[in-house]
């Protein structure tokens, strides 16, 4: 996993027209500036136009991706975070794995506070699959994050 992190407040994607989106997400980058607030606050992402492959039959998986984090002392830039997830259309995950991968990344990037991936796929089968990823990791606390 090599992708690059931004260095706070160096934008790259915003405002530049011809930026493309990476081949895969080991090619994205999320972007980050400096929280613009002293206080603690929230922060939602939303997006019903996530695609991923499935890894046995290389179908497309669709998803609703949401995100809610409690930045420190960065924020991550949401143009970047759209070309982040755009990312992942030609890779072949787990449903369960892309979810913690995207905690990962995120928290990689911009060491939240808090942070809450949810990913809700669409039914395959008649069954729906939805994932939550938390950070930090209240099970190892003995808290099972419901």
């Amino acid at each position: 996993m090599s992708r690059s992190i931004s260095k706070p407040g160096r934008l790259t994607l915003l405002g530049h027209s011809e930026a493309r989106i990476p081949a895969s997400p080991a090619e994205a980058q999320l972007e980050t500036f400096p929280n613009p607030a002293r206080r603690k606050f929230w922060i939602h992402f939303e997006t019903s136009d996530f695609t991923s492959l499935c890894p046995v039959t290389g179908q497309a998986d669709f998803a609703k991706i949401e995100i809610d984090y409690m930045p420190d002392k960065l924020c991550v830039e949401s143009k970047s975070l759209k070309f982040y997830l755009a990312s992942f259309r030609n890779e072949r995950a787990f449903n369960e794995a892309i979810a913690n991968r995207i905690l990962d990344d995120f928290v990689r990037a911009c060491a939240p506070g808090e942070a809450i991936v949810r990913t809700a796929f669409s039914a395959r089968g008649g069954i729906a699959l939805t994932v939550r990823a938390a950070f930090p990791d209240r099970a190892k606390s003995g808290q099972n994050g419901r």
